[in-house]
C-alpha cells in the first residue's frame, strides 16, 4: 500500500513573529517567554572549554591522493564523538550559494500577505508559518517547510507558486544538495564498514525535507528560544547558515555550547534515524537556536531520511550477541508520525523507540 506522509497535529495559526518584531515593543509577549530554559556555557567561567567542532574535507574524502583515509577516519569520528561537522570543498559553488542567500532573503520581506498565500493549514506539515496547539510556547522564528521528494507528496500548489527566480534557485540548490547528501550517506556506509548499497537501497529516492527559518532578532533575547532543543528524524542533516549570523548551538557534556559557521562551509549533523541504523555507534546530537537583540538570522537545512514505507533498526552487521540491538524495529512512516504528534522536546521520540532490556531484545529476535 502506498504510504501517506503522516499529518501534524493540529492547532490555531500563529502569528508571523517577523511581523510582530516590526512593532515597537520592549516587552516579548508571554506567549513566547521561556523563563526556565537552560543557559550557555559562560567562556572563561569556571573550566569549561568550547567543544571543537571537526571539520571535514569532502575534497580529501573524494580522493585516495591526498589523504582519504585519513579524512574518513574524522568523519568517523565525528560522527561517533560528536554527532555532527562542518563540511567545506562540498563541491556547492560561493555563486549558487549568493544566489540562494538572496532569494531567501527577498522571500522573508515580502508583505505577510504574500507569504501567507504559502501558509501552512492545520494538520498539514507544508508551508510558511506554524501550526501549534493554543496551550504551547512558541519558539522565536517563522518557517517555510517543503517536502522535497517523493515529488507526488508535495503539495501541489506550494512549489510551482513560489516566485520564480526563488523557485529556480531553490530547485538548483535542492539538486545539488540530494547529490551531496547520497555522497555523504555512501561515505558513512563506509565509515560503519556496511555495504553502500544497503544505505543506497534505505535512502535512495527518500523521504527527504527542507525548511527555511527566519528568526528575527528580540528584545529579550534572554527570555526566547529560536527553536527548542531537539534532535532531528533525519538519517543526516545539512545546514547551511545562510547570513552568517550566529545562534546554532549544541548539547555537549550536559553544556549548551555555540557552532561557528565557517564561510561557505555546512554543519551536517546525525539524525535519530542514523543513531537507530548504527545501532547507537553514532548518536544524533541534540540541538537549538538562540536569536539576539540586533540581527536577523536565517538557515536552510535539507533533512535526509529513508523511504516512509522502509523499515529502520539497527543493521544486522552492527547488532550482535557483544553488541545487541539497542533499538526496536519501526516504520520509518510510523517513526515520522511520532516525532511530529509530539512538541520538540531534546531526544524524546528516539528514547522511546530504544530496547529496555536484554530480555526485550531477545524477544524482538535481535
Amino acid at each position: 500500500m502506498e504510504s501517506q506522509v503522516p499529518p501534524l497535529h493540529t492547532g490555531s495559526s500563529v502569528v508571523s513573529v517577523q511581523e510582530l518584531f516590526k512593532e515597537t515593543m520592549e516587552t516579548v509577549p508571554e506567549r513566547y517567554v521561556r523563563r526556565e530554559q537552560e543557559p550557555q556555557f559562560l567562556s572563561g567561567n569556571g573550566s569549561y572549554e568550547t567543544p571543537t567542532v571537526p571539520i571535514i574535507d569532502l575534497g580529501k574524502l573524494s580522493s585516495a591522493q591526498t589523504g582519504g583515509d585519513q579524512e574518513l577516519q574524522k568523519l568517523h569520528v565525528a560522527c561517533k564523538d560528536m554527532g555532527l561537522f562542518q563540511l567545506v570543498n562540498h563541491g556547492i559553488g560561493p555563486s549558487l550559494l549568493e544566489d540562494l542567500k538572496r532569494e531567501v532573503e527577498e522571500f522573508f520581506k515580502l508583505p505577510l500577505s504574500e507569504k501567507m498565500k504559502f501558509g501552512i493549514r492545520s494538520g498539514e506539515i507544508e508551508g510558511y508559518g506554524n501550526i501549534m496547539p493554543s496551550e504551547e510556547k512558541l519558539d522565536w522564528g517563522d518557517r517555510f517547510f517543503m517536502i522535497l521528494n517523493p515529488v507526488a507528496k508535495r503539495r501541489p500548489d506550494l512549489f510551482s507558486e513560489l516566485p520564480l527566480s526563488l523557485r529556480n534557485t531553490i530547485d538548483s540548490y535542492i539538486k545539488e544538495t540530494q547529490k551531496l547528501g547520497m555522497q555523504l550517506l555512501g561515505l558513512i556506509s563506509k565509515c560503519l564498514d556496511i555495504e553502500i548499497n544497503k544505505m543506497k537501497e534505505l535512502f535512495e529516492d527518500g523521504f527527504q525535507t527542507m525548511r527555511m527559518t527566519y528568526y528575527p532578532p528580540c528584545p529579550q533575547p534572554e527570555l526566547v528560544i529560536g527553536m527548542r532543543p531537539h534532535s532531528d528524524a533525519s538519517g543526516i542533516t545539512i545546514l547551511h547558515q545562510i547570513n552568517g549570523v550566529h545562534g546554532f548551538q549544541i548539547k555537549k557534556d550536559g553544556v549548551w555550547a555555540p557552532v561557528h559557521f565557517l564561510p561557505n562551509a555546512f554543519v551536517v549533523n546525525v539524525g535519530d534515524v542514523m543513531e537507530i541504523l548504527s545501532n547507537g555507534l553514532y548518536s544524533s546530537i541534540e540541538h537549538r537556536v538562540t536569536v539576539n537583540s540586533t540581527r536577523e538570522r536565517i538557515s536552510i537545512a535539507m533533512f535526509f531520511s529513508p523511504k516512509l514505507d522502509s523499515e529502520i533498526g539497527p543493521i544486522q552487521s552492527l547488532a550482535t550477541n557483544k553488541s545487541p540491538a539497542l533499538f526496536r524495529r519501526i516504520k520509518m512512516e510510523k517513526y515520522v508520525e511520532d516525532y511530529l504528534s509530539q512538541k520538540l522536546d531534546g531526544k524524546s521520540c528516539l528514547e522511546r523507540t530504544k530496547l529496555q532490556s536484554k530480555k526485550t531484545v531477545a524477544f524482538q529476535g535481535e
